[in-house]
Parts: C-alpha cells; sequence; structure tokens
C-alpha cells in the first residue's frame, strides 16, 4: 500500500502520526549524541531534511514530549535500548531563522528579537511558583511583552537582547535541574539577506554577540546544534567559539543522514509502483555527494516526483537563486569563462575554501565556487591531493540535469527584456540579417551592460570584456542542441574567438571574433571591424572546421567591435 506524500511538511510528529511518507534518518539522533561534540554546525544545501531533522530530535529529547515514544517505534533508534531511556529527558530551546529575511538592519533585528519573544511566550509557565524570584519574573516579562523594558516602556538594548537565550537556559536549567539543548535552524538565512541587501557589517556584530553569549559563555547549555546552507567565515561570527564542530558537505560525519541515499530512493520507486523510472530519477535528481558519499538525492525533488510523477525541476526552481545570479552575471571574466565550461559539462579544478566571506564574494578567488558547492548546485567529482602545495584541489561540475536547467534559465533571464528577445538575434545571426543584429547588439547592449558591470557606478567606459562573456554563455545555452559552442580564449580582451560548429555537417558554421577600438590603431569602429574581420582570415581560424567536414563555402564570419556600448557587427566568409 502506497503512503501518502505529506509535501513540504516539515514536521516530524505530523508525518509520523499521519503515516505519511517518510524515509528513516532517526540513526542521526544516536550518531550526534555519541560524538559529544557541545556545539555542532552542520552545513547542507537547501530543502534537504535539516528542518525535518532537528524537528526529529526536538520531539525526542524534549521532556514536553516524554511520552511520545510512539512516534519513534519501528525506526532504527529504538532498536537501540538504551535510547529509549533518552527520549524525553531533556529541557529542549527551538529557534529557526528560516524566515528573517528583512530588508534592512531593523527589519532583521526586529525579527530575531521577535523569534526569542515567542520563546519567552512558550516557556511562561516559568512565572507560574516560586522558581524564579520577582526580579527575575520582572526580566522575563520584558522578553515575554516583545522586548519591551517594563519598568521604562522603552525597547530593550541589544546587550539585553544577546543574552536572552542565555538567561532563557539559565531559567529552565534551574526549573528542571537539567541543562538545555538549544537547537537553531537556518542560523544563516538573515547573513545570507544583509549581504544582499547591504546591511552585512550591522547584522554580523549583533549576531555575534548572540551566539558568544548562547553557545561559548553559557553554562546552563549541554549541547547545542546549528544548521544552514553556508559555513560563514568565523571571524565573521563565530570568532569567540573554540568549541565548534563544523561538519561541510566535504565533511563524512552525518553524510548519510541528510538527503536520500540511493537505495533509499529505489526502495521509494519500488513502493510507489515505478521501478521502471530508477534510471531516469537517477539522471534528473542524482549526483550530490557528502563526505565520500556519492548518489545522494535531493529530497525535495524526490518527494515531489514521488506526487507528481513529471520529471521537471522540482529543487532548482524552488528558490528565486537572485545572489547565485547576481554573483556570475556581475563576475569577472575568468568566472564566466568557467561557467562556459560547466555549461559544455565539462569540470574546473581548484582550491576551495568552505569558510564563506560574504563580503569578499565578488573579491576571493574562488569565494564563489565555494558558495555554488555548498549551496548544492555544484558537486565535487574528484578530490585530489597536490603534494607541492599541501591542500587537496577540488574537481567540480554541475550536479545533475534539473541544476543544468536552472542555469540555463538564469542565462535566459539575462537577456529577457521583451522588447529586445534574444532568440531573434540569434535567428538574425543564423539568416545573416546583420542590420536586425546590430539594431539588437546596441539596444541590448545599452540596457544591459551596466548590470555586468561590478562598479558601484557603472560607466561607458567598463569592462566590455564582462559582457561579451555573457552574451557567449547565452549563446552555449540557446543554441544547444544544434550547435557545438567553443572559444579560444586569451587574457585580456585582445582576443576572443567564438566558434559556433553545427552537429548537422549540412548547415553552416560561424566564426566570431569581438575586437575594442583602440584609438592608437583604429580611426574608427569601422576600423576596429575591418581588424577583427581581417584576423579571422590572417589566424586561419576557420581550419579546425574544415578539418571536420565543414565545406568553406558553409563558414560564416562575423566581427563584432565595439567602443563603450556602441557596437558594430560586420560579415564575412561565406557569400
Amino acid at each position: 500500500m502506497e503512503q501518502t506524500v505529506s509535501i513540504g511538511n516539515q514536521d516530524f510528529r505530523s508525518l509520523r502520526e499521519n503515516k505519511s511518507f517518510y524515509i528513516d534518518k532517526s540513526l542521526f539522533i544516536k550518531e550526534w549524541w555519541e560524538s559529544q561534540d557541545i556545539v555542532t554546525l552542520i552545513t547542507r544545501p537547501r530543502r534537504f531534511g535539516k528542518t525535518l531533522n532537528l524537528n526529529m530530535l526536538m520531539y525526542f529529547f524534549s521532556n514536553h514530549y516524554a511520552d511520545r515514544g510512539d512516534l519513534f517505534e519501528g525506526l532504527s533508534i529504538w532498536a537501540e535500548e538504551t535510547y529509549r531511556d533518552l527520549q524525553g529527558q531533556y529541557p529542549v530551546i527551538f529557534l529557526s531563522f528560516a524566515d528573517i529575511k528583512g530588508q534592512n538592519y531593523q527589519d532583521t533585528r526586529e525579527g530575531i528579537i521577535s523569534a526569542v519573544a515567542e520563546l519567552y511566550k512558550n516557556h511562561d509557565y516559568l512565572l507560574q511558583g516560586d522558581v524564579l524570584s520577582d526580579a527575575e519574573k520582572e526580566y522575563f516579562i520584558s522578553f515575554e511583552k516583545y522586548m519591551v523594558d517594563t519598568s521604562t516602556g522603552q525597547p530593550l538594548k541589544d546587550a539585553s537582547i544577546t543574552r536572552a537565550l542565555k538567561q532563557l537556559s539559565f531559567y529552565l536549567s534551574r526549573y528542571y535541574g537539567k541543562k538545555v539543548l538549544i537547537f537553531l535552524d537556518e542560523y544563516d538565512t538573515p547573513l545570507q539577506e544583509a549581504y544582499v541587501n547591504g546591511y552585512w557589517n550591522e547584522i554580523t556584530g549583533f549576531i555575534r554577540s548572540i551566539f558568544n553569549s548562547t553557545f561559548k559563555t553559557n553554562p546552563y547549555m549541554e549541547r547545542g546544534l546549528l544548521t544552514g546552507i553556508t559555513r560563514v567565515s568565523k571571524e565573521s561570527i563565530f570568532s569567540d567559539l573554540n568549541n565548534l564542530e563544523i561538519v561541510t558537505t566535504t565533511s563524512e560525519k552525518y553524510c548519510m543522514r541528510f538527503g536520500f541515499t540511493e537505495e533509499e530512493v529505489f526502495a521509494a520507486l519500488e513502493l510507489f509502483g515505478m521501478p521502471d523510472e530508477k534510471m531516469n530519477v537517477k539522471q534528473w535528481y542524482d549526483g550530490f555527494t557528502f563526505g565520500s558519499q556519492k548518489d545522494i538525492y535531493n529530497p525535495w525533488s524526490i518527494t515531489c516526483f514521488l506526487e507528481n510523477r513529471e520529471f521537471i525541476p522540482y529543487w532548482a526552481n524552488s528558490s528565486s537563486n537572485t545572489l547565485i545570479s547576481s554573483l556570475i552575471r556581475k563576475g569577472s571574466p575568468q568566472t564566466k569563462m568557467f561557467m562556459e565550461d560547466l555549461l559544455k559539462e565539462r569540470s574546473l579544478t581548484m582550491e576551495i575554501d568552505e569558510e564563506i566571506v560574504f563580503n569578499q564574494l565578488q573579491k576571493k578567488r574562488g569565494a564563489i565556487w565555494s558558495l555554488l558547492l555548498a549551496s548544492g548546485y555544484l558537486r565535487v567529482d574528484e578530490r585530489v591531493f597536490d603534494q607541492k602545495a599541501g591542500r587537496f584541489d577540488y574537481r567540480l561540475v554541475l550536479t545533475n540535469r534539473e541544476v543544468r536547467m536552472m542555469f540555463d534559465d538564469m542565462v535566459r533571464d539575462w537577456f529577457a527584456d521583451e522588447d529586445i528577445p534574444y532568440n531573434n538575434f540569434l535567428k538574425a545571426l543564423l539568416l545573416d540579417d546583420v542590420d536586425y543584429m546590430n539594431q539588437y547588439m546596441n539596444e541590448v547592449a545599452e540596457l544591459t551592460f551596466s548590470s555586468f558591470d561590478t562598479g558601484k557606478k557603472p560607466s561607458d567606459t567598463a569592462d566590455p570584456e564582462r559582457f561579451y562573456h555573457g552574451f557567449v554563455l547565452g549563446l552555449i545555452v540557446e543554441l544547444a542542441g544544434e550547435y557545438k559552442v567553443s572559444s579560444n580564449r586569451e587574457s585580456g580582451f585582445g582576443r576572443y574567438d567564438v566558434m559556433l560548429e553545427p552537429l548537422d555537417c549540412s548547415k553552416r558554421a560561424y566564426v566570431l571574433e569581438f575586437k575594442v577600438r583602440n584609438p592608437k590603431k583604429d580611426r574608427t569602429l569601422e576600423d576596429a571591424l575591418q581588424a577583427a574581420l581581417t584576423q579571422i582570415e590572417e589566424k586561419d581560424y576557420d581550419r579546425e572546421l574544415l578539418a571536420r567536414g565543414i565545406p568553406r563555402e558553409n563558414i560564416r564570419h562575423y566581427g563584432f567591435a565595439f567602443e563603450g556600448k556602441k557596437v558594430l557587427i560586420g560579415a564575412g566568409g561565406y557569400q
């Protein structure tokens, strides 16, 4: 009998009580508990079961659910006799930052305050009896009343707010005679929003103080566990925590406890009567790697497929991906060149620093690829130790088909203005309509050129290489399945050749040459254009196409010359 798939349900109790589809990850409880780590940070991509696993831990350990051992009956953890005695034995503080997505510092600060105030309300039974003194009750009420100082009616200062979780731990440990467990889900959501919206420096100091008070100088905490997508740099918010165990996607710890293994996915397909879809599911949704464990599947994509039985990008389209798109679009020419290789199903090899320094994402070499790896858009295909450098290099590839489709859509969006559709330009290129190509390129450059400039004040003199590498990414995406798009790249913009080789040899091939007008060499933009076309001839760029069986009369040349946002295109070759 098939189980019901409860899409998006992150409440462990609800899944178990309603006998909904659930893959047993309960041994995570044992692994985490036996590690004896005081504070643990686990990073995984979004929708990989972080919230559900933390929710499971809460129901297992919390003394508020001491009578709910039935939720774990039939699961692996319940076969461990000693853990049956551990269930329901601790006071637990459970907090989530998942919904704290303020557009500015004040909104984010208030969102964190509201989340903490809600915790105090949930534990207002502490006000009963004489466990707390009158002064402590007054202090408690000030937090319960949305962090307002009851004596003055004024909002509490940061110093009071940042120690609120530590103080609640103190009250709970006294009430129950036992230290507390503290679970914080999606700790980095407000930090990512702060970077995108420009208040990074303000929020990091505030959160650093909260974490220091809660997880380092808190004698009332038994253990703490945080989850998030990224490992934010220690200097940013964890500088005072020397008791932090960090588990990332490259770590061996808990490598099978988040996400579904292939064995689990194939068993689910059998359960839901779709055994013949195993290889298709693998092609679409497999590809994640945690530690040495390969063939990890995203739970969101799998549960959505089990429900809908349709192959579409579920996980990759479940987020706006605004940050990723902006970083690649405004990234250096080298960033776009790496992206070209990835879209052509090649790999890139580099050192990875898993500590994400958000305010250095556009400056630090390799930072964007570390973020893409942490976020699940890239996977480690191979890890090799460099003996000379004394470090590991990682060979990275796009994770799977749905991630590739997400990047295709992202690049299309860069040229998505309704008045100048990108595919119309490609039609004009393939039909030799040079007049339309010139009209289009000047319009699109005017509208989008500045958005490829990383400077705070985009200008006509912005490095055009950023734009044209983005333009080539568009060629790769739009012509996939019809042409092989290759490029012969050199540093700087002195030469950037693009070759469009048809998969059908009876069709035309194209060689594109881009030139920036050099006032010392070119009196006019027309001179720069002619230099581009002449270079194609003199350097014999057709040779590679001819060797592959493309007739010379089927090879078309295009020169692109530009100055600032002004572009001039001319044709040569086949007539």
